[in-house]
Parts: C-alpha cells; sequence; structure tokens
C-alpha cells in the first residue's frame, strides 16, 4: 500500500477547511487538503454573501486572529452594507454580496500559492488510528497519509442527497460529489453521526425580472471593509444593486395546495433543517397569520445573470417551483436557472468535542463546520482558524488557544456546541452572546490580535498597529475628560443645532458625548485642538465614552464569569464519587466531561444545586491533595 507523510490532514475545502489549512501551514506544518472537487474550493452553494447579523462578528474575529476570510471578501465583494445602523454598537454587523465566482477562485489562489500547504482531489474514506489515536487517513483509491492530526471539515457532503419534489440525487450541492464512505469510518470509532438538512433557493435569470415592481437596495457609502488589514480606499468601488419585493397571497396559495407533494412534509426528508433558515413552505405553515414573507433579490455576481432569490428556499417539485416564484411581484415572467432545493447530510454530535475542536476519546481528530452541526459559511470559518491552530499548537507542544465567551463570538459558538446538545443546524445569533455589548464587531482586532500574534498568525507590524491604536483611544479618552467647554455662544449654537438642552455651566468634552444626541464627530467645532486620529479611533473613543457605564458593568460580570470558568475539573474526576449529585447532573457529566464549572454550569439537566455540590466535592478534594 502507498503511504505518505504530512503534519496534518484536513479533509474538506470549504469555508472551514480553508480557514484550517491556511492557518495549519502558516503555522510551518506541512498540511494536506483533500476536495471532493478543486473547483468547490470555498464554494458558496447557498447565499451569495458573507456577514450578516452576529456572522459579521465572526467574520471580523476571524480577521483579528489571522485568517483569510475578511480579506478575501473585500477583495471579491460586489455590494456592502452595515446592517442594525438605527441600534446599538452591539448589533451593528457589516454584509457583503460577494462575486461567489470570483470568491472562490481568489480563495483558491491563495490556498495553491501558500508554502506547505498541498491540494489533493481526493475522497477519503477513513480515519486511520492506532492504539486509540488518530494517525492519519485512507482515500477511495486506497492510500495511506500518514499524519499527525487530523481536521475534519466535510461540510453538508457526508451522504449528502439533494431533493425537490420527487426528486432525489445522491450528490452534494450543486451537483457535486457526495462523501459516501466517511460516515461509516466515523460510527466505527464510536461517534455518534446525527442527520441535518437545510436548503436553498431557485437561481432566476435576471433578464426575466421585472425591476420596477421592486425596491432598489443599493450599499453603503462609504464602503467599511471586514478586514482590519485592508487599506479602505481600496474597496470603495462601484456597487451592484439587490432588489426587495414579497410574496403574497396567491404565493402562498399555490404553496398550500401542494403541501403533499413536497418532501418536507411528505415524510421524504428525514434531517432536521435550520429553525431559524425555514423553507419558504415550511414558513407559510408556521406563520399561517402573515400574508407575506420579504424577498431579496441578490446578484449571483458581476459578470452573470443569475440571480439568487433570498427568503424563498424550497424543496417543492420544478412545477410547483415555476408557479409560486411566478406569484412574487415582479417575478410573472422569471425563468428559473437552477431548481431549489433541500440537502440532507451528515454530522457529528459536537458534545463529543473538546473546546480545542479535538475529540474527547480520539487524540489528534478534530472536526470543524457543518460537520459540528452548525450552519453558515462564517460560522464555519470560526470553527475550521480554531482547530487549524489547534492542530498546530498540539504538534508544536505548545497551549492550545481556546476562547471563551467573555472574549468572542467564536468561543460563544464553539462552547455552545461542544457542550449543549445540538438537535438541529445551529446558527450563530447576537441574542446568544451574553456580554455582546463588548463584543462588538469594531473591536474585535483590539480584542483578539494578541491571541493571533501569540500563535504566530499576526505579523510584528499588525500587531504593532492593533497596539498603537490601544495608545491611541486611550489617551484620546484621557484628552476628552480633561477638556472642558463653558457657557458661550459658540457652544450653546452647537447643541442647539443637535436638538439638545444648553449648558447651565461648563463641562468637559466626555461630558457631552456621554448625551444621547452627540457624539464623537458632531463636537469637532467645539475641540479645536483635536489630533488627526483615523475614524476607527474615533469609533472607539465615542463608543467607550457614550457607553462606559453599561461596559463597565458588563466587565464586572465577566470578573464573576471568569471565577467559575477558572475552577478547573480534572479529566479524571468520577463522578459517581460525588455524593449528592443528581442522577441526571451526573449523567450528564459524565457524557460531556466538561473542563471547568462554568461549563458545567451551562450544560442542560445541571442545576446550580448539583453545581454546588461539584464545587464543594472540589474544594474538598483539594484540601486533601
Amino acid at each position: 500500500m502507498e503511504q505518505k507523510e504530512y503534519d496534518i490532514v484536513v479533509i474538506g475545502a470549504g469555508h472551514a477547511g480553508c480557514e484550517a489549512a491556511l492557518a495549519a501551514a502558516r503555522l510551518g506544518m506541512e498540511t494536506i487538503v483533500f476536495t471532493v472537487s478543486v473547483d468547490s474550493i470555498a464554494l458558496m452553494p447557498c447565499n451569495p454573501n458573507i456577514g450578516g447579523t452576529s456572522k459579521g462578528h465572526l467574520v471580523r474575529e476571524v480577521d483579528a486572529l489571522g485568517g483569510e476570510m475578511g480579506k478575501n471578501i473585500d477583495a471579491t465583494f460586489i455590494q456592502s452594507k452595515m446592517l442594525n445602523r438605527s441600534k446599538g454598537p452591539a448589533v451593528h454587523s457589516l454584509r457583503a454580496q460577494a462575486d461567489k465566482s470570483e470568491y472562490s477562485r481568489r480563495m483558491r489562489r491563495i490556498m495553491e500559492n501558500q508554502e506547505h500547504l498541498t491540494i489533493r482531489q481526493a475522497e477519503v474514506a477513513e480515519i486511520v488510528t492506532e492504539n486509540g489515536v488518530c494517525t492519519g487517513v485512507k482515500t477511495l483509491a486506497g492510500t495511506l497519509y500518514r499524519s499527525r492530526a487530523v481536521i475534519l471539515c466535510t461540510g453538508v457532503y457526508l451522504n449528502a442527497r439533494c431533493l425537490y419534489g420527487n426528486v432525489v440525487n445522491p450528490t452534494g450541492p450543486n451537483g457535486l460529489q457526495a462523501a459516501t464512505h466517511l460516515t461509516d469510518s466515523l460510527r466505527a470509532l464510536g461517534i455518534e453521526i446525527f442527520r441535518f438538512k437545510t436548503g436553498t433557493p431557485a437561481r432566476i435569470d435576471g433578464r426575466t425580472i421585472d425591476y420596477s415592481k421592486m425596491t432598489e437596495q443599493k450599499g453603503d457609502v462609504p464602503v467599511i471593509p471586514f478586514s482590519f488589514s485592508t487599506d479602505p480606499a481600496d474597496v470603495q468601488i462601484e456597487q451592484v444593486s439587490c432588489w426587495l419585493t414579497h410574496t403574497n397571497e396567491q404565493c402562498h396559495q399555490v404553496i398550500r395546495e401542494n403541501l403533499d407533494r413536497s418532501p418536507l412534509f411528505s415524510g421524504m426528508i428525514q434531517g432536521t433543517g435550520p429553525r431559524y433558515c425555514p423553507s419558504i413552505e415550511d414558513k407559510v405553515v408556521r406563520f399561517a397569520e402573515k400574508d407575506s414573507h420579504h424577498v431579496f433579490i441578490e446578484p449571483e455576481g458581476r459578470y452573470t445573470n443569475e440571480m439568487y432569490i433570498d427568503g424563498m428556499s424550497s424543496s417543492m417539485p420544478e412545477d410547483v417551483q415555476e408557479a409560486m416564484y411566478r406569484a412574487v411581484p415582479g417575478l410573472e415572467n422569471a425563468r428559473i436557472v437552477r431548481n431549489a432545493y433541500a440537502i440532507e447530510y451528515d454530522c457529528i454530535n459536537a458534545v463529543q468535542l473538546k473546546a480545542t475542536l479535538e475529540f474527547k476519546d480520539i487524540p489528534g481528530l478534530f472536526s470543524a463546520g457543518q460537520a459540528n452541526g452548525s450552519s453558515g459559511y462564517e460560522e464555519a470559518a470560526g470553527q475550521g482558524l480554531i482547530a487549524g491552530i489547534n492542530a498546530a499548537m498540539k504538534i508544536q507542544g505548545k497551549e492550545p488557544l481556546v476562547l471563551d465567551r467573555s472574549e468572542a463570538y467564536i468561543g460563544v459558538l464553539i462552547d455552545d456546541l461542544v457542550t449543549k446538545q445540538t438537535l438541529e443546524p445551529y446558527r450563530m445569533m447576537t441574542s446568544r452572546a451574553e456580554y455582546r455589548l463588548l463584543l462588538r464587531q469594531d473591536n474585535a482586532d483590539l480584542r483578539l490580535r494578541a491571541y493571533g500574534y501569540r500563535v504566530g498568525l499576526v505579523s510584528d507590524e499588525e500587531y504593532r498597529q492593533v497596539r498603537e491604536k490601544e495608545k491611541q483611544i486611550e489617551e484620546e479618552i484621557k484628552r476628552l475628560e480633561h477638556t472642558h467647554v463653558g457657557h458661550t455662544a459658540a457652544v450653546q449654537e452647537v447643541l442647539a443645532s443637535a436638538g439638545t438642552t444648553e449648558l447651565k455651566s461648563g463641562c468637559s468634552l466626555a461630558d457631552l458625548i456621554r448625551r444621547p444626541e452627540l457624539d464623537y464627530d458632531s463636537i469637532a467645532p467645539l475641540d479645536p485642538e483635536r489630533p488627526v486620529l483615523s475614524a476607527a479611533v474615533g469609533e472607539q473613543v465615542n463608543i467607550r465614552i457614550k457607553y462606559e457605564g453599561y461596559i463597565q458593568r458588563q466587565n464586572r460580570q465577566v470578573e464573576q464569569f471568569r471565577k467559575k470558568e477558572e475552577r478547573r475539573i480534572p479529566d479524571d474526576i468520577d463522578y459517581d464519587d460525588v455524593k449528592s449529585l443528581r442522577l441526571e447532573a451526573r449523567q450528564k457529566l459524565k457524557t460531556y466531561r466538561p473542563a471547568n464549572i462554568g461549563q458545567a454550569s451551562r450544560i442542560s439537566g445541571v442545576s446550580p444545586a448539583d453545581v454546588s455540590v461539584l464545587m464543594v466535592y472540589l474544594e474538598a478534594a483539594k484540601r486533601k491533595s
């Protein structure tokens, strides 16, 4: 049997696989990434965009840690918008439409030219272990690739099948080859497998759309880049418009009359679908009281006529799809280029993983992305980056990178996956983050650059820049706190124009910023000594001053949270020795084997009383030792 040797094997070259492989190779590991098709590297089989609510936070964090996704979308986007501007900074989220073909091509170029990285088109059929330790993989052709770590990034390809109406194709997305052998190998290793489902809408020929019946959705000017390394001047491009329309009663009636022909309702689909991204037929049934739903018409690229019908994913038969889409205003004459379809696939139960994304019972085997039961390109990229880093750290004998819930959305994402039973595709949302005022997308570099620098993915210059940025922010806040203005006509004029009350006595410039009607930019006329600072620094100064009280309160909450996170639980603890634990708690703790008290407290079925019992036991054990 032919054998080859690498440090790290990555299975899959989607958004998780790309970040995992690039991170490992950039950290000096000889890495090989397997894909069922080289043409599918960084493929966007569903929505042609990166970012969005909470997902934009993930992209910024990937970038701050030294990942590639933010840079890639900055180079290939066709429209960009900051979502939720009318709300507070905690939920501001960048979202960019991608030229999906160019996004994939550029990522492939990056990977092809990355030192220490090999790309191989082949199907991996088996995970190889020796004495319970992962030692490599075998391909379908029988070649053995020995390695010191393996990272599963299989996306939606494991035993995938695509369905619409009575049509069932045993393929991955876009008709690509499914991976049909690896699941058996995973099961043989004792890995629990789930069956999940997702879907995508039809693509419509843009020449057959009547845009006059829709509302144009333009991009932001100026454009804000995703990557902290991108020069904002480089992303001020001519943007492509998206369009907004709505479903109506006619469309809903077509769907209701044909529900018996939908695989989703006929029982043909057995996988569990995403709660927060339902198909249009699911929406019509679940929200029967609504007479319309938003439909966004989004271009798939700058040089194609294909338009993505966001909001109308479906698994209806072809004739029903044509009827329901043509009932939507502006789509009366629409021609379908690609049918909508649902896709079922195998994924693992992620509670089998450590917070490092390594399997608890199979040293050397890691898993990331939709293989872990998550959904979304951004969730996949975040996990892939962490898995790639930690596989390299393990081989190098260095401390792993584990981000906690108070440090990053990536920390929230991974903690949720490995401590909470995920019975449906997991989607990141701002509401999942307890400390979201601290975990804003605008400060991801300030939060995480140091970690990227520590592991070796952030350069000396990038790290110097973020330290200088932090210094400028602190100095400017201090200056504003100590710069005062008096009761003058010029001051009153600025305040009156902003619609805020006049001054009765002198106050600091920082006090003015704290007023709801004012901000750092609007008080500039009152601040002739203001230094020349970047917009990013000004934004941080404004947020830190204006939300100072809320930020301090969340910092106090984080201090309490960290006390629990620092209370480690020994790996060899025997929970049967912990008297007074309820039976359910004992069973859950045995299954999940949490690393610390904080993690234990977040396991469903472990009550505060159980946590107290466990803490008493650990304290007694500590005194005995």
